[in-house]
């Protein structure tokens, strides 16, 4: 994602906290793990660990997606 992209994005990932009141922290790596799941269409076990751990950008995946 390039730093145009984030900065439109950023704005509206930021602005939602958790329930529990933490403060967000920084998810251009899950964003990042989740447009290269799309565009490979590997599976969510094959993502490189430069985007975090798999089962975590899977789990704030499917978190958005049911929001």
């Amino acid at each position: 994602m390039s730093e145009e992209e984030w900065a439109f994005f950023e704005r509206f990932i930021l602005a939602v906290r958790a329930p529990n009141g933490r403060k967000p922290t920084n998810h251009r790596p899950v964003l990042d793990g989740i447009f290269w799941i799309a565009r490979t269409g590997a599976p969510w076990r094959d993502l490189p660990a430069e985007f975090g751990k798999w089962s975590s950008v899977c789990r704030q995946f499917r978190r958005w997606t049911l929001a």
